[in-house]
């Protein structure tokens, strides 16, 4: 079920990386979110860099690269798929 939220992001926004675990119950999550949401948040932002970094045991964390070398990041392990596309539109306003 694809999200029918539209999110684009700002021009202060330079790029978001998820890191997740493959297998643990912590990641479940954002696996959730990239198998739901992935695809459209990709067609509302076609040329943005989203980047998927997947290693075993890694906790779950979203990152963005802001103007100027900035980042912010935000824990997202127990998140759920919801959570997730909020912290990726929090992290897409912010700053």
């Amino acid at each position: 079920m694809a999200s029918s939220r539209s999110l684009v992001f700002g021009k202060h926004v330079k790029e978001l990386r998820l890191h997740l675990c493959q297998k643990s119950p912590a990641s479940q999550g954002v696996r959730d979110f990239i198998e739901k949401n992935y695809v459209a948040v990709k067609k509302d932002n076609p040329k943005f860099p989203i980047l998927i970094r997947e290693c075993k045991g890694i906790q779950p964390r979203l990152f963005a690269r802001y103007e100027l070398g900035r980042e912010s990041k935000q824990d997202l392990s127990g998140f759920t798929a919801e959570q997730v596309m909020e912290a990726v539109e929090v992290m897409a306003i912010a700053h």
